[in-house]
């Protein structure tokens, strides 16, 4: 499994933080930045991330911004990109369980602290349940694929 991580300037801290729950988890991750808590443009990011799972570089992604939208937003303009924002556990699974998401967006200003490492752990240890959702998620590449 590896992983592309990346934030926006107010994601910046939560970031650190999340590298940490990765080495703890044993998830191999590359940090495309941003490297401070200086002003950036969270779309540059999510880009970056996007791409880099769109293209088969990395297995999955993580976003973090203030509230993970504009980072899920952004991304889930990349083919092939399944960005979800999760505030909880059960959201993060869900998401994994039945969308087959990729890329897991979290928002550093609205989601407990304490509970981002809950997160990020639900995240990597739910697979997709296929079956039912996987005539969905095919439905979804089609949707994309008429707007290309």
């Amino acid at each position: 499994m590896k992983v592309a991580i990346a934030a926006d300037h107010a994601g910046y801290e939560e970031k650190e933080n999340i590298k940490e729950v990765l080495d703890e988890i044993g998830v191999e991750y590359t940090d495309m930045g941003t490297n401070s808590a200086d002003s950036v443009d969270y779309p540059d990011f999510a880009r970056k991330v996007a791409e880099a799972v769109a293209r088969g570089e990395y297995d999955e992604g993580i976003l973090v911004c203030g509230s993970g939208t504009g980072m899920a937003i952004s991304a889930n303009k990349v083919q092939g990109i399944r960005a979800a924002v999760a505030w909880n556990e059960e959201t993060a699974q869900l998401a994994r369980l039945h969308n087959d998401a990729n890329v897991l967006a979290i928002g550093s200003r609205t989601t407990p602290k304490g509970t981002i490492p809950d997160i990020v752990k639900a995240w990597f240890t739910t697979d997709f349940e296929g079956g039912r959702h996987a005539t969905r998620v095919r439905k979804i590449s089609a949707i994309e694929a008429d707007y290309r």
